[in-house]
């Protein structure tokens, strides 16, 4: 994948398959540390140590509609080709957790891309779901959580595109701050 943004999408994507109900999103960007990492947790189905042994190997998945599952090895490569790694833990009926590193500055490490897109489009077509995104950058970070939105919202759709368009400005505008 060209931008670690779609790796988060495909992973929270997996979340929802797991039938999570709240999926938390965190990127660290220590520049100071020369250290990139993300983190994706849920509290969907989980798996078994098995599978969680096997879940780097592309030929298993737990979809049905094919037979191969690429997107935990194509990460695992990512950031192995950039010195960092993938580390995955998982119990059944409680839930997952993936962490991914790499080497901030390697020349080979894929661009973050487009996060805003990822995360709004997740909570606009997962208006059921509770996100928490947080973002650090530094010593500096930001949270957006669509529980305390929908809390606020008073019963309006947080996926109402006025709504979404709103989340996408905030996490645009917090990100900038962040790094300035």
């Amino acid at each position: 994948m060209k931008e670690l943004s779609l790796h988060i999408l495909d992973i929270a994507e997996n979340s929802i398959r797991a039938n999570a109900t709240e999926i938390y999103i965190e990127v660290d960007e220590d520049i100071d540390n020369n250290i990139f990492s993300f983190e994706i947790k849920d509290n969907g189905k989980g798996m078994d140590k098995e599978f969680v042994e096997s879940v780097k190997d592309p030929f298993k998945t737990s979809r049905t509609t094919r037979r191969v599952g690429l997107g935990i090895p194509l990460l695992e490569a990512a950031c192995k080709r950039c010195n960092g790694d993938v580390k995955i833990t998982s119990s059944l009926n409680k839930g997952t957790q993936i962490k991914a590193w790499m080497d901030y500055d390697h020349i080979d490490r894929a661009p973050l891309g487009d996060i805003v897109s990822t995360i709004t489009n997740l909570i606009l077509a997962n208006p059921d779901i509770d996100f928490i995104y947080c973002h650090k950058y530094n010593d500096k970070s930001f949270e957006l959580d669509t529980k305390e939105i929908k809390n606020v919202l008073d019963g309006v759709p947080i996926n109402d595109l006025g709504i979404i368009n709103w989340i996408k400005n905030y996490i645009k505008d917090e990100l900038t701050e962040i790094k300035q």
